[in-house]
């Protein structure tokens, strides 16, 4: 029987996938051949998909995108042997998009069946979690802080030692939250690593229980993600009936479960503190701080709160060691960072590396410039609230202290990408309404702020005192930037000024602007 492997990722769907499955299973009936379909993740390459893979004897080989339309040809090529066809890329790990990425969090993902535990332990699950148990707490902080991983989100803080921060403070229980509110435009790292490979996060979330001394762990899932969380419910069963989750884990002394939580569709519930308001079943708005998380988290105990992509890098730091972990990257920035290449982009996709790369190759080599073919204009990069970067910042290397150097952020990751018919004024008022309606109001730099930076965008693009609306502007961005309590007031304002000084022109009178 010839396995062929298709992705069940939304982002695969969403063109066609289920169509094409259809097709295929029709197809093989009509022609008496015997064929099994196993419904993967995406590899992460979406200008490949619908990606249609097949086991021979070489190995799996690809084709994609495959509409629906096109499977009778396909069968008609032999494609069931790896024959000949114009949609045949080879064997994906070889195409140039794969070829040159250092998958060590995504390794899995689009090979893997999400829900298979045999699967993710024949491709090195659960090996993590048993050397965790095997050192012990300590150890384990310990490893997580040599590896230099940082949070894979705003900040960037060091993960080891927030896990050390919560492992020491006095408190009766403790626990572990993973925020899987992916918002930003242009990201999608965390969904696309649920869907294809649920088993890492559920490891890597385990993994930190036993570092920490936790029972209790909490998933805080984005309302938009029902496929993802189904997925993820389902890996939750299978762990718990095979012992990795539940009482005494794996014949240890450690007891951890977890929970999914899905919101209501709250940009703000992304922020650690609003997402823990949340998840306690009040209103997702912030709280001030000090005290951190870490010592008065959820229920006011210590908590561990993490992303996704921190959560599942602890596997296999803990599999593979942290000088093999820490052996990638540049400077402080440890590890590989996944990046999602996203907006105008000829490819778009997930692609995952060690940080060091220059933002110029990124957009130009493995994006490829733009889909509509005109020359990139600015990469806005970590997300909505992320700086706008023009092409003479393309030496910056992706890296926490690089961009951070030129007044940007890494974000999420996220990387949106556009082509020079954009109107960055315009854009720089999509960054005030963004933070306007997402706006939890609990301060008013925030709330007010962004109301009254919408109208004075207005006013500058209507030609209305345009000097003197430019220098309230800016103003009114920096008392933003430092009087806000939480980062969606407080970067709110990088788009905005990264767009003035880098755009200034787009910022010019209509009379100016036209001449």
């Amino acid at each position: 029987m010839t396995r062929i492997f298709i992705p069940k990722d939304i982002a695969a769907l969403a063109v066609g996938a289920n169509k094409v499955v259809a097709r295929i299973e029709a197809e093989a009936r009509a022609r008496g051949l015997s064929v099994e379909i196993i419904r993967t993740g995406s590899r992460g390459a979406y200008f490949l998909e619908p990606l249609v893979e097949v086991e021979t004897a070489e190995g799996r080989i690809g084709y994609g995108p495959i509409a629906a339309s096109e499977v009778g040809a396909l069968f008609d090529a032999g494609f069931i042997n790896g024959g000949a066809h114009a949609r045949r890329i080879g064997k994906p790990e070889e195409h140039p998009f794969f070829a040159r990425q250092n998958r060590l969090t995504f390794a899995r993902c689009g090979i893997i069946d999400p829900v298979s535990l045999s699967d993710y332990a024949a491709h090195g699950g659960w090996r993590g979690l048993l050397r965790a148990i095997e050192i012990g707490p300590a150890a384990t902080i310990a490893e997580m802080t040599k590896s230099g991983l940082r949070g894979r989100g705003g900040a960037g803080f060091p993960t080891g030692i927030k896990w050390k921060t919560v492992a020491d403070a006095p408190a009766d229980r403790r626990y572990v939250v993973c925020n899987f509110d992916e918002g930003d435009s242009g990201t999608f790292a965390d969904r696309m690593i649920v869907e294809g490979d649920p088993f890492s996060l559920i490891e890597g979330m385990t993994i930190c229980a036993v570092a920490i001394g936790a029972t209790k762990g909490y998933v805080y899932c984005r309302s938009e993600y029902p496929h993802a969380a189904k997925t993820f419910s389902q890996a939750l069963v299978l762990a718990r009936q095979a012992g990795y989750l539940g009482s005494n884990i794996k014949g240890s002394e450690h007891n951890f479960d977890i929970e999914i939580r899905m919101g209501a569709g709250a940009y703000v519930c992304g922020e650690e503190t609003a997402l823990l308001e949340s998840l306690e079943g009040k209103r997702g708005i912030v709280r001030a701080k000090p005290p951190l998380p870490a010592h008065k988290g959820l229920f006011q105990r210590p908590t561990v709160v993490n992303n996704v992509l921190s959560l599942v890098a602890a596997p296999t730091i803990l599999d593979r060691g942290a000088e093999f972990y820490a052996s990638f990257g540049v400077g402080r920035s440890r590890g590989t960072m996944p990046l999602q290449i996203a907006g105008n982009v000829r490819y778009g996709g997930l692609f995952e590396t060690a940080f060091g790369l220059t933002l110029g190759e990124i957009v130009e080599e493995i994006g490829g410039g733009t889909a509509s073919g005109r020359p990139v204009r600015a990469v806005q990069c970590g997300g909505p609230l992320g700086a706008y970067f023009p092409r003479a910042l393309f030496d910056t290397p992706f890296d926490y202290e690089a961009f951070a150097a030129r007044d940007g952020l890494i974000g999420h990751g996220g990387l949106v990408i556009f082509d020079d018919t954009v109107d960055m004024a315009r854009m720089a008022r999509f960054a005030m309404e963004f933070c306007a309606v997402e706006s939890c109001g609990k301060c008013t730099p925030c709330r007010i702020g962004s109301t009254r930076g919408v109208e004075v965008v207005d006013r500058v693009i209507g030609g209305v005192k345009t000097e003197e609306n430019l220098a309230l502007l800016e103003d009114l961005c920096q008392t933003m930037k430092f009087g806000s309590l939480c980062a969606l007031g407080g970067f709110a304002p990088y788009p905005v000024l990264s767009a003035l000084h880098h755009f200034r022109e787009d910022f010019a009178p209509p009379a100016l602007a036209a001449e």
